[in-house]
């Protein structure tokens, strides 16, 4: 059975305060670093990078009271300021006692859609959803901490291996940062060809995969890629989106963009604790099949007719 839900909408302050906190972190790293280097005296500047520096070493309770309520407050109103529509194909196919291995594309300058598929907003007929991102991210000041407090955590195969034996359901963006390579404007570009681990890993534990694409995410800021393969390799190494973003004046607040996003069928798998080669091979192809025919079939809902999806 379909089921369409959308965000509310709700105090604009509040949705720009929210995404602040939530993407603004490296555009503050900025400002304090050229303020400091030139407008303070050496004395100063040590001591800012040295606060700087506490900053991303500083533990925090992910738990805690303060946690949860911001964590509530950046997912309520990130939905709500685009806002975000979520449409499920059969809201009845899923279990609340199931884990799931949810494949989201595209990744986009960052991936806004998955604040509609988390707990906070209770869009999704199941819980102890996590999203997991690339462990460089929690090493930006700032940044780091308000991604632990949102229960954001690392895309390593161990700690996926973990979640999911937990009883968590997982949402990665098999894509990941290097999909920023390959994006183009007019286009959705996916990097998916390659990558098979997460596939892999929902066999040999038996999870089910669920395709999910997000319609308008890539129009929610004006990018420019940093050309140069010497650059890009770099980026690779690092993990960092090797992409300049702006939006609303040049800020880190996207544009008001509708987004929609589908989440399709979960594709269940037999549990196999040493699938071959081949057996990954055409999982993977039911995967990507699944991603293209969600794609066809909700893109004119969406409101985007003539674009088109490729997969690298």
């Amino acid at each position: 059975m379909e089921k369409v839900l959308r965000a509310k909408s709700c105090n604009c302050f509040k949705s720009v305060v929210a995404l602040a906190l939530c993407v603004g972190g490296i555009h503050l790293n900025l400002v304090f670093i050229l303020f400091t280097l030139f407008f303070l005296p050496l004395s100063k500047s040590l001591l800012v990078f040295a606060l700087i520096l506490l900053f991303t070493v500083l533990p925090l309770n992910k738990n805690g009271l303060l946690a949860q309520k911001l964590s509530r407050f950046i997912s309520k109103h990130v939905c709500s300021y685009f806002p975000i529509t979520l449409h499920l194909e059969d809201h009845e196919a899923f279990h609340p006692n199931q884990s799931y291995v949810f494949g989201y594309e595209p990744h986009s300058v960052f991936p806004f859609g998955i604040f509609a598929l988390l707990d906070n907003i209770g869009f999704m007929p199941i819980s102890k959803m996590r999203f997991l991102v690339s462990s460089a991210s929690f090493y930006i000041p700032f940044l780091g901490q308000v991604w632990r407090w949102l229960g954001f955590t690392s895309v390593a195969k161990k700690n996926l291996i973990s979640l999911l034996a937990s009883g968590h359901s997982c949402i990665i963006v098999p894509g990941g940062n290097r999909e920023t390579l390959f994006m183009e404007h007019g286009s959705e570009n996916v990097y998916l060809k390659e990558r098979r681990g997460f596939v892999r890993i929902a066999m040999e534990m038996g999870h089910p995969l669920v395709p999910v694409f997000c319609f308008g995410q890539t129009n929610t800021y004006k990018w420019w890629k940093v050309p140069g393969k010497l650059v890009q390799n770099l980026t690779r190494f690092i993990k960092i989106n090797p992409i300049l973003f702006w939006g609303i004046f040049g800020s880190p607040i996207p544009f008001k963009n509708p987004l929609y996003v589908v989440v399709g069928r979960p594709i269940h798998v037999n549990k196999n604790p040493k699938p071959t080669t081949e057996q990954v091979a055409k999982v993977h192809s039911e995967f990507v099949e699944a991603l293209q025919n969600l794609f066809e079939k909700h893109k004119a809902r969406a409101g985007c007719t003539t674009l088109e999806l490729k997969i690298v």
